[in-house]
């Protein structure tokens, strides 16, 4: 095994088989640059295996899960889709068959020295506005509107959303940025 730096402080120990492991799942700066992104592209796995992307807003949620691992919330929202049941969208119909998903936050920037991308593996489920799931959907949205003044004339209370509970991080930057004292 040998020891590399990747991204926000992500300490990664590359397998011989090539995979990466971090650490941890999300290191200080790697929460705070998944925090302060506006959007995201969420992959999930087609019936014919191939990958689907979407682009998609999220919010993370302020407390990891049980077992320390990040969780985020996408919502299923009211901009023009092909189809009027969420449930119908084929992001949807992928996770329900093979919850594995991704999500890839990225920063662009013309300095080359300002890149960086964060992907984020974990397990998707839907997260229904009924009484079983309430508070969890309330706070989700609670989060979304939050970050997002758009959503405040969506109707997320009553559409589902997605949650993503992430499993493990893999991230680049082309410059490491010190810490600033506030860490």
């Amino acid at each position: 095994m040998r020891h590399r730096r990747t991204g926000f402080g992500i300490t990664a120990v590359a397998r011989h088989d090539g995979a990466v492991n971090p650490g941890r799942v999300l290191t200080p700066a790697a929460r705070a640059f998944l925090a302060g992104a506006r959007r995201a592209i969420l992959a999930t796995v087609a019936p014919d295996g191939r990958p689907r992307l979407v682009p998609v807003c999220f919010a993370l949620a302020p407390d990891d899960d049980a077992r320390g691992r990040p969780i985020l919330y996408t919502p299923l929202d009211e901009k023009p889709k092909r189809v009027g049941d969420p449930h119908q969208l084929a992001r949807v119909r992928d996770l329900l068959v093979r919850p594995d998903v991704t999500l890839l936050v990225d920063r662009w920037d013309e300095d080359w020295q300002h890149l960086a991308w964060l992907r984020l593996d974990g397990t998707a489920a839907l997260v229904e506005p009924d009484a079983s799931q309430h508070h969890e959907h309330a706070a989700a949205v609670a989060a979304l509107r939050s970050k997002y003044p758009q959503y405040a004339r969506h109707d997320l209370e009553g559409r589902p959303l997605i949650r993503l509970v992430v499993a493990r991080t893999r991230a680049w930057q082309a410059h490491e940025e010190r810490p600033s004292s506030d860490e």
